[in-house]
């Protein structure tokens, strides 16, 4: 086959930091090729050198593209070549229709004009590419994150892409929406088009690629070809540098007394009064334990944890919730965290962390009166705290010091974690605890989830991963459309009969 792409020994450094070490890479014409690896052993900056993001000059190391050296010094140089890149945070604007967004930067237009006839048209035959049928006027933010995810796609196809590049799609998406996407790739790749996915997801990987390539800590270690059979733990086993004989960490399940109890708990929408969301919810938690919901997208599994968490989404919330059998109040966010909540938000970067401040700012904000005497806050007992948490969750970094930003996914989780478990709470409420985050990470967080159980705590896990909520959960209740349709202990759980609970409900 053709070689479209070749990376030749790409090194890129920041302060104090070499994230590539003489990377290199070879992308054939018209193969999906994989990209694995931990958060943080260098993906995702190898393609931003290749994309421009990064320019020629702040690397070493030589591109060749579609047979020729490549010196892109902006993003806009590798689309021009017809190189795309779609990030795992989506580029797109809420507020702008998906006709808009897909030629936002590229507008159809005579004379300063806009030409909406001409754009329309080339959306719905764009649209069209995707599996689509949306009317291009129709608002992003009106649309799920899995049609959101095609959007971008549309619009890398409206700038005639030749190598698409995919970092992490299916992060956000639920299985059905992750399988359409996929299937849309390989549809790419019979149209010619040659793709890059990076994903932590390996049965994806199996499905779709070609060819993988593993980087760990900054190295390319293996290559391997997908077309003669793959074998997950050898990926895993390159990844990580070790061998995981089993995904989900052992732990000895004895639950205790109800933790807490809620019962009749209802939801309105906060924006549309004559939508109910969470409908008659009753479930417990008991110490020691940790319960699983599952659901599909939008089956209300995130709302009824933020209304639980000091009502801090929906109107007219009506039910009780208990804490070792007294009423809570949880009629703030400050008082559900006196009275022994947590909630580890399912999206760290914009509601669980300030990606511009340190480490140690992050892990004290929940519980300021704990590094703080007279209302003045202690920075050396600050640090004393935050270093802690540091150790406790092996948080890979040389500093409290450093900014939350700066970090890997696997790790910006270990501090929200670490912010919530400085206030001490009673129940722990996880939405989406592993997602983005590489399967060594993963492991990492499965074991702090075993701990807090073996210290008596309740946590209840979110998780659009059944395999995840298999291999954690002592139960797991099943959700769909705001209210609970099943309850399985974990013996009697799998994939399965949650589907069936869902789909038959």
């Amino acid at each position: 086959m053709t070689t479209l792409l070749e990376m030749r020994e790409i090194t890129k450094e920041f302060p104090g930091v070499k994230a590539l070490d003489r990377v290199s890479l070879s992308v054939a014409q018209g193969e999906i090729h994989a990209i694995c690896g931990e958060n943080g052993a260098g993906k995702s900056t190898l393609m931003k050198v290749l994309s421009g993001i990064y320019p020629a000059g702040s690397y070493d190391g030589e591109i060749y593209y579609d047979g020729a050296l490549a010196q892109f010094k902006t993003l806009s140089d590798s689309e021009d070549r017809g190189i795309v890149i779609i990030h795992q945070e989506l580029a797109l604007v809420p507020q702008l229709s998906i006709a808009e967004n897909i030629f936002l930067g590229n507008e159809r237009a005579k004379a300063g004009v806009m030409q909406w006839q001409e754009t329309y048209g080339r959306t719905e035959a764009l649209l069209a590419k995707v599996g689509l049928r949306d009317n291009p006027g129709t608002l992003v933010d009106s649309i799920g994150v899995g049609k959101q995810q095609l959007v971008e796609i549309a619009k890398a196809l409206s700038k005639d892409v030749k190598l698409l590049i995919l970092d992490e799609p299916t992060a956000a998406l639920q299985e059905n929406d992750s399988r359409k996407l996929l299937d849309l790739m390989l549809g790419l790749k019979a149209q010619g088009v040659t793709c890059i996915i990076i994903s932590h997801k390996l049965n994806e990987v199996r499905y779709v690629a070609d060819t993988v390539t593993v980087i760990r800590d900054g190295m390319a270690v293996s290559r391997l070809d997908a077309r003669k059979g793959l074998e997950e733990d050898q990926i895993v086993r390159d990844m990580v540098g070790r061998d995981m004989s089993a995904r989900y960490p052992e732990r000895e399940r004895h639950a205790g007394d109800i933790v807490m109890q809620v019962d009749d708990w209802n939801v309105w929408h906060p924006d549309h009064a004559e939508r109910q969301v969470i409908h008659n919810i009753s479930m417990n938690v008991r110490a020691g334990e940790v319960v699983g919901i599952a659901g599909l997208m939008g089956s209300g599994r995130t709302e009824l944890a933020m209304s639980i968490f000091g009502k801090s989404w929906g109107r007219a919330i009506s039910g009780q919730v208990k804490l070792h059998g007294r009423p809570a109040d949880l009629s703030q966010v400050d008082r559900a965290i006196d009275a022994g909540l947590a909630y580890v938000t399912e999206d760290r970067k914009s509601l669980g962390l300030v990606l511009d401040e340190t480490i140690r700012f992050n892990t004290t904000l929940a519980h300021l009166e704990g590094v703080s005497t007279k209302g003045v806050l202690a920075e050396a007992r600050e640090t004393e705290v935050a270093e802690r948490y540091r150790q406790a969750l092996r948080t890979r970094t040389p500093s409290v010091m450093q900014q939350v930003g700066n970090l890997s996914g696997g790790n910006q989780q270990k501090v929200v974690l670490a912010k919530w478990l400085f206030t001490e709470p009673e129940v722990l409420i996880l939405d989406e605890p592993t997602r983005g985050i590489d399967v060594g990470a993963k492991y990492e967080i499965y074991s702090i989830i075993n701990d807090l159980s073996a210290q008596g705590k309740g946590v209840i896990m979110i998780s659009s991963e059944m395999p995840e909520l298999l291999g954690m959960c002592d139960r797991i209740y099943v959700m769909n459309e705001g209210a609970f349709v099943g309850e399985l202990p974990a013996a009697e759980a799998s994939q399965e009969r949650i589907m069936s609970l869902i789909v038959n409900e």
